[in-house]
């Protein structure tokens, strides 16, 4: 039997149909026991082609003008620039709807815990959208780590090497803005910042040097850092990010170095478990990881969107769990909070 025999679909309205948006509204209008029922951008010109794409689906200007006459959801969506997530997030909660918020939660401590806050107070759910969860290598990882496998960590290394240049940064847009972007951590890495805080926990005794090689007159902040820290479990690593790649990405990695083995997962989007060689252990076969988003001449993390939509569905029909919870989505912005106060 499907969801749809045995409970109503899960409707969907979504606020933002920029890149990442459509993308959740082509997933959600896909998938059997979900329904998409209104989108929501301040772009009118997106009105005639979202039209064609989505027929049916009522068009709205302002998430206001939504929540005053659209037609009913269960679920709010929020796809929008950083900087207005936390504003929008609440309001749909005040509304009475759970709330999928794409990464980041919010840029900074305050608002993401008004989020948090606000939830526990109309009993609402907040999804966090955190793809690298989905990955299979890091799924595998997270697994071992927690099995203790690996014994003591030792070392953990993260680098984000990514291209993001005048081609992403376009003048008149928000990306780049410290109001609306927040900063290279926040838009581009922060499901790295996740994936770190998931598998090993938070962090202390952090400090960072950041650069800005080649994004002077595009962004409002750096390009590049490095950053160290020890784990609060035990044990020490760094990160290493940059969106100065010349054209094209580069990778994203992690190594661990451990009591009991020594791993390293790589490729442009953590796709593959490049090394692997740890105490009466083989390494299984794991799932294929997904296709990486594609952004016309730029390329960002596995296009992991559909689990996100089915998360929210199985979560409100079946009670599963939420695969990144509010709380969560607040640790990791207080992690980046906290490295940001160093410059």
């Amino acid at each position: 039997m499907t969801d749809q025999d045995n409970f109503p679909p899960v409707r969907f309205a979504i606020c933002g149909v920029g890149h990442i948006g459509r993308r959740h509204a082509a997933l959600v209008a896909q998938r059997p026991g979900a329904r998409l029922v209104a989108l929501i951008d301040e772009r009118d010109e997106l009105r005639a082609g979202l039209a064609a794409e989505f027929p049916g689906v009522p068009f709205f200007r302002s998430l206001e003008e939504y929540l005053a006459q659209g037609p009913a959801a269960d679920v709010l969506t929020v796809a929008t620039p950083n900087g207005w997530h936390a504003r929008q997030a609440v309001a749909g909660l005040r509304h009475g709807l759970h709330v999928v918020v794409e990464k980041p939660l919010a840029l900074t401590v305050a608002d993401a815990r008004a989020i948090v806050e606000t939830a526990q107070q109309t009993g609402r759910l907040v999804f966090g959208v955190m793809q690298n969860r989905y990955s299979p290598p890091a799924a595998w990882l997270k697994q071992l780590v927690d099995a203790g496998r690996l014994g003591d960590i030792y070392l953990v290394q993260m680098s984000c090497f990514w291209n993001r240049d005048a081609r992403y940064y376009q003048p008149g847009g928000w990306r780049g803005t410290r109001a609306l972007d927040g900063g290279t951590l926040f838009t581009q890495f922060s499901h790295f910042v996740d994936l770190l805080y998931w598998v090993f926990g938070d962090v202390a005794n952090l400090t960072a040097r950041f650069r800005d090689f080649n994004h002077q007159g595009i962004t409002e902040f750096e390009d590049s850092g490095l950053v160290t820290f020890d784990l609060v479990r035990g044990g020490s690593g760094t990160l290493a990010y940059s969106t100065a790649v010349w054209d094209r990405n580069l990778e994203s990695s992690l190594t661990v170095v451990a009591q009991r083995g020594s791993l390293r997962i790589a490729g442009q989007y953590l796709d593959k478990v490049a090394y692997c060689h740890v105490q009466d252990y083989a390494l299984p076969a794991l799932p294929p990881t997904n296709p990486a988003n594609h952004y016309g001449p730029y390329q960002g993390s596995a296009a992991n969107h559909v689990q996100v939509v089915d998360n929210v569905v199985e979560t409100l029909h079946r009670g599963a769990a939420a695969t990144t919870n509010a709380a969560e989505g607040l640790k990791v912005v207080e992690i980046i909070e906290r490295i940001y106060a160093l410059k």
